[in-house]
């Protein structure tokens, strides 16, 4: 992709939002997507676009996000502060009865928390295990720590609905009792705009929520096709029926915007990541009227 500052002043709102939405609608046929949900945030222009931005998609590993901004307001309260430090353990309970249950090490993307089982790490370490490679121990460890009410309110403090948090990750059978995290489109960009604007409890806290959001080491959705000069704030999440990818994009010479894509998906379907990746494309296309060749 090209390197290049972009300058180009943006297409008129109603034409923008027509293209993109046939884009996407192009994209979803293709890829036999059984859903999508899109929702955009410019603030460098105040341009909003919403496509099924209020459907209901299983969260996966965005619901990480809430978390983050439950630690980060416990840190705002005084309850704890970036380097206390945590007990590492595996074993929580269950949503539903209390049944005790562990992250399967074999399901866990980070192998660095569950060596750390019987020591302590720092919060701000755990945080940063949570978002930059999805581990699920360190989500629940944080979560089991914050509360899940205490999260809920941090959602509720910063006027965000459409992310419906209810468990812990893995946590089989609150599952299968039909218990699941959910989100939007529009609940993951409400969320994704009080940390770009430093609207999440303090500017200096947001922006320590903003460094560990640009460490995300999965980079295969939102930034795969942009350019090189683009750097993303953001949170994926990947199961065997959703693909998602959520974040805060900073081109040159401009205010960022916000964007998240969910999609849902029949098990066998392959190409996840690169329509979301099509679809990120077509986002910065529809933003900065860029009229390079689409990715192939």
């Amino acid at each position: 992709m090209s390197s290049r500052a972009l300058t180009r002043d943006p297409a008129p709102p109603s034409r923008a939002a027509d293209s993109l939405r046939s884009r996407i609608d192009e994209l979803a046929d293709q890829a036999g997507a059984a859903a999508i949900g899109v929702a955009v945030h410019d603030l460098a222009t105040g341009f909003d676009f919403r496509y099924r931005a209020e459907r209901w998609f299983h969260a996966a590993s965005t619901i990480k996000l809430a978390v983050l901004v439950g630690v980060y307001r416990a840190v705002h309260r005084g309850a704890l502060v970036p380097q206390s430090r945590l007990h590492v353990r595996n074993l929580f309970r269950s949503a539903v009865g209390g049944a005790l249950f562990r992250v399967s090490a074999g399901r866990d993307a980070n192998a660095e928390v569950q060596r750390a089982i019987g020591k302590t790490m720092r919060i701000s370490e755990l945080a940063h295990h949570m978002i930059a490679t999805s581990s699920n121990l360190a989500t629940n460890l944080l979560l089991d720590y914050v509360g899940l009410d205490e999260t809920q309110r941090a959602l509720e403090e910063l006027g965000v609905d459409g992310i419906d948090l209810r468990r812990g990750v893995e946590d089989e059978r609150a599952f299968e009792a039909g218990i699941s995290n959910r989100v939007t489109a529009d609940g993951l960009v409400a969320l994704l705009r009080a940390i770009a604007e430093e609207r999440a409890f303090s500017g200096d806290l947001s922006r320590d929520m903003l460094q560990i959001l640009h460490a995300q080491e999965f980079r295969s959705g939102i930034p795969a096709h942009l350019p090189d000069v683009a750097r993303i704030a953001h949170k994926t999440g990947d199961i065997s029926t959703v693909a998602h990818d959520a974040g805060i994009v900073y081109l040159p010479d401009r205010r960022p915007y916000v964007v998240a894509i969910l999609t849902e998906w029949s098990p066998e379907r392959g190409g996840r990541s690169r329509t979301i990746a099509s679809v990120s494309r077509a986002v910065y296309e529809a933003l900065t009227c860029d009229a390079e060749a689409r990715d192939g």
